[in-house]
């Protein structure tokens, strides 16, 4: 049996879709029922039970975005630092392995290769480095597991949200066995404010950068796969391979749902930090290679794309 943590989130629910999908036995609860935040309550709930796993997949994110996060910090730091910490614990204590969703967000940028070296970028929108992207230059990579996130409290600047899940990682490493499994921006065919595709078509301008994104049917599954696997613990990115500019995101968007409204993009970032976000927002590239290497199959990000906007649900 495998407990589901978080399973009302956007995340959760994924988790709980794919888990019936594959008949795996599970149990699920809210804080209501049985308040997991507590180490007590959550340590004796796991000695009683015994389950095979455990999947974190709570957290604070922000509504309507992470801007929220600066309003709340405490409620941040609790949902995304402490909390995972507590269940860290109460997991080595009872023995049981787990696995932990965290963020692809406390990166900025991309790693660019020059003359036999290579250098961080934590500004790709620069007319040089952007044309790199649109290109698809071989000079651009993503960033490793390996790499110290660069956007976070120990490399500022950074959002409330990013730093908060930068710490979490920290706070939970090293601590018995567990993945931690970084999301990123996640996508699919069904239209909700939590989507990133729903989330372009209602903005009212566009910021055009580039970043590695996450299908969420094909995150959770390649998260279970993991386990299921038996991949060595540790830490995973977890994004469909490759990455995508906004403004190739709009052009697919146009191409497939054929929306009757045009896109407008901010002109600058100055203008869209001025404007439409209160506080740094991350964009970045990310290195898939260690997920693969261990046998867990996930599409690329052009394909998980096209197949979300040609089988686009819309929110009745």
């Amino acid at each position: 049996m495998i407990l589901l943590l978080g399973a009302t989130g956007y995340i959760g629910q994924a988790f709980a879709t794919e888990l019936k999908r594959r008949n795996e036995a599970f149990t699920a609860f809210s804080r209501k029922q049985v308040d997991y935040t507590r180490f007590d309550v959550l340590l004796n709930f796991l000695r009683e039970q015994k389950p095979a796993f455990v999947i974190n997949s709570a957290g604070y994110t922000g509504k309507p975005n992470v801007d929220a996060c600066e309003l709340d910090q405490t409620g941040t730091l609790q949902g995304n630092t402490l909390f995972p910490q507590t269940v860290a614990h109460a997991c080595e204590a009872a023995k049981i392995p787990w696995g932990h969703v965290s963020s692809g967000c406390i990166y900025s940028g991309a790693k660019i290769s020059e003359n036999e070296k290579i250098r961080v970028e934590k500004d790709m929108t620069q007319p040089d480095l952007h044309a790199l992207v649109e290109k698809k230059s071989t000079s651009v990579h993503g960033f490793t597991e390996l790499d110290a996130p660069n956007f976070s409290f120990r490399d500022l600047p950074c959002s409330f949200y990013s730093g908060t899940k930068a710490l979490g990682e920290e706070a939970i490493a090293n601590i018995g066995q567990s993945y931690i499994w970084r999301l990123r921006i996640p996508f699919d065919e069904f239209d909700n404010a939590r989507n990133y595709l729903s989330k372009v078509q209602r903005y009212a301008k566009v910021y055009d950068n580039v970043n590695s994104i996450s299908h969420r049917a094909d995150f959770v599954k390649a998260c279970l796969d993991t386990w299921k696997l038996g991949a060595p613990f540790g830490i995973y990115n977890v994004t469909n391979p490759g990455y995508v500019t906004t403004r190739h995101v709009v052009e697919q968007i146009e191409k497939f749902l054929k929306p009757k409204r045009t896109f407008e993009y901010w002109t600058s970032d100055a203008e869209f930090y001025q404007i439409a976000a209160k506080t740094p927002r991350s964009n970045c590239v990310m290195d898939t290679s260690k997920l693969r290497a261990t046998g867990v199959k996930i599409r690329g990000v052009e394909e998980a794309l096209e197949d979300s906007l040609k089988n686009w649900k819309p929110e009745n």
